[in-house]
């Protein structure tokens, strides 16, 4: 598990998806792209949020601390990476 101070570049829109993992077989999920700190081409990561993280709303430009977890999976032959948000905290200027 990885924690950095990142830069929300983008929030895209909150989406129910059904899970067998949740109590009410429903899971809120949101995907962000969260920027490192530097120049305008610093590495970005696509970051799911599920549950409660995924019913804030974030604002671009706007600085974070995520803990982030990578996973990856099969499926088909193909492998895929899945990046997870464990924690994410707003941070005051």
């Amino acid at each position: 598990m990885n924690t950095m101070i990142l830069r929300v570049k983008k929030c895209g829109v909150m989406t129910t998806v059904q899970s067998e993992k949740s109590e009410n077989g429903v899971l809120d999920k949101r995907t962000l792209v969260l920027q490192m700190l530097g120049g305008k081409y610093e590495d970005s990561f696509v970051v799911t949020a599920l549950g409660s993280l995924a019913t804030i709303e974030w604002t671009e430009g706007e600085l974070v601390a995520c803990s982030m977890s990578f996973r990856t999976r099969e499926h088909n032959g193909q492998v895929y990476m899945d990046v997870i948000a464990n924690e994410i905290c707003k941070i005051k200027r």
